[in-house]
């Protein structure tokens, strides 16, 4: 499974889990198993290096079990194989966006006009107000 331009993942570090999805569908519901959790062990992951890991483990707190494991799920599907499709998009989405190094912020300053825009704004509105009360008689 490809995860960025250099990152590929092997199928064999994949696992799948199938329970049965909730909410309404009727005797679809009841009978077959149609939720699909896709699980990587992190932890024991060759793929990713110890500073990718790190980041991953930083940004998917939430979704990383206590052993590494991360978990994806999907039941938005009525068939296993489109769950199964949509956990394992999902999983590479989330990888990629994790593994993302972000840029870093350059500090800027508003300009002097639009500074002054501002200025100019709040004094307007001020005056409006201060003529709603009637402390200013209009212009």
């Amino acid at each position: 499974m490809k995860i960025t331009e250099t990152l590929d993942l092997p199928d064999a570090e994949l696992s799948f889990v199938t329970s049965r999805s909730g909410g309404p569908g009727g005797q679809n519901v009841n009978k077959l198993e149609t939720r699909v959790t896709v699980r990587l062990d992190l932890a024991g992951s060759p793929t990713f290096s110890a500073e990718q890991r790190a980041r991953l483990y930083e940004r998917l707190a939430t979704r990383i079990t206590r052993e590494g494991v991360l978990q994806v799920t999907s039941q938005r599907h009525r068939t296993q194989a489109a769950n199964r499709e949509a956990a394992l998009l999902r999983l590479a989405e989330l990888l990629a966006a994790a593994l993302r190094e972000e840029t870093p912020r350059r500090p800027t300053r508003a300009s002097r006009a639009s500074r002054e825009r501002r200025l100019t704004e709040k004094r307007h509105l001020a005056r409006r107000k201060a003529e709603r009360s009637g402390r200013i008689a209009p212009e």
